[in-house]
């Protein structure tokens, strides 16, 4: 028993240290900009999970978020006299840090409630797209034939239209709704990553160990699941990792233009429908400014670090993937 738990740990250990050890780790923790990215996403995690915690024990009652709050001034700019509106505003109390906006709600936990539900929706798309992506990508590269012509001409036909174009079109069949834009999506995003992944199944397939596995009687789900995934992980990790940014915004995106989001929902999209229309004319510039500037931030951090995971994992990969 204690060898079988000194040899565990010994495997473990090696494990580790094979990983602190390996060159990915250390090419992507030289990448300034990869680090930047990543010192994004996990402080815009961190307000997002925060802010859904307090509301989930009780200390942020969800009304204040969601509902008009007549008790509040109408139109406050950030740390601003609230009899004031305007381009500048004025420096006051910072009961409102960023402000309140035309329905006199808290500008501020509205925001970063709105990081919750992007990464909470932005994860649901891209982990369903990665695996009907991989999954498709996958058989068609190892079974090939009519299997691949059907799979790659049906991805290529849906490539063919313009993401955003198609996302609308089946909202528009299916209706709005911040769940109806995560399925529009994931059908959007499925095939890049069918796309990627097909192409290196196909260089892993190319392999001699693969010939050898399948010449000693290894059943096709085997090699599947033991060999073509595992090696293919390095671009479905780079993949998912920009797919992410550009789910957040496409979904900020759909939200803005009313098919994403309900009224009402602290969506970064849809508070940037609301700020334009009732507060950038005027000059309440905080009331879409704020959300804007947490969706470009959240976007770029996503993207400096997929950049860097790219870089790290295989130079070359810059062209393969995009």
């Amino acid at each position: 028993m204690s060898t079988e738990t000194a040899s565990t740990t010994h495997e473990d250990r090696g494990f580790l240290d094979r990983l602190l050890a390996s060159p990915f780790l250390s090419d992507l923790l030289s990448n300034r900009l990869a680090i930047l990215g990543l010192s994004l996403i996990l402080l815009i995690t961190l307000m997002g999970v925060l802010t859904r915690l307090a509301v989930f024990v009780g200390v942020l009652d969800f009304g204040t978020i969601l509902d008009t709050q007549f008790a509040q001034p109408r139109k406050h700019p950030p740390c601003g006299n609230p009899t004031i509106t305007g381009w500048l505003g004025s420096v006051g109390s910072c009961q409102h840090p960023f402000g309140t906006d035309a329905q006199r709600r808290d500008v501020f936990l509205r925001t970063m409630y709105g990081a919750w539900l992007a990464l909470k929706y932005g994860t649901v798309t891209v982990a369903a797209s990665t695996v009907l992506g991989v999954g498709l990508g996958t058989l068609a590269a190892y079974y090939g034939g009519w299997l691949d012509n059907v799979v790659m001409r049906t991805m290529d036909v849906l490539l063919s239209f313009p993401s955003l174009l198609l996302a609308l079109a089946v909202v528009a069949i299916f209706g709005t709704g911040l769940w109806k834009a995560v399925i529009a999506l994931t059908l959007v995003y499925t095939p890049r990553f069918a796309r990627v992944v097909r192409g290196a199944a196909l260089k892993v397939l190319e392999d001699e160990y693969v010939d050898a596995t399948v010449a000693l009687g290894a059943r096709d789900w085997r090699v599947i699941v033991r060999h073509v995934l595992p090696n293919s992980l390095a671009p479905i990790t780079v993949q998912s990792t920009l797919n992410f940014g550009l789910a957040v915004i496409d979904l900020a995106a759909l939200s803005f233009l009313g098919f994403g989001a309900t009224a009402g929902t602290p969506s970064w999209g849809w508070m940037l429908t609301k700020g334009v229309e009732n507060g950038l004319i005027n000059g309440l510039w905080w009331m879409s400014f704020f959300p804007g500037l947490f969706l470009a931030l959240t976007v770029l951090g996503f993207n400096l670090l997929g950049d860097g995971m790219r870089d790290a994992l295989d130079p070359r990969m810059q062209d393969a993937v995009d």
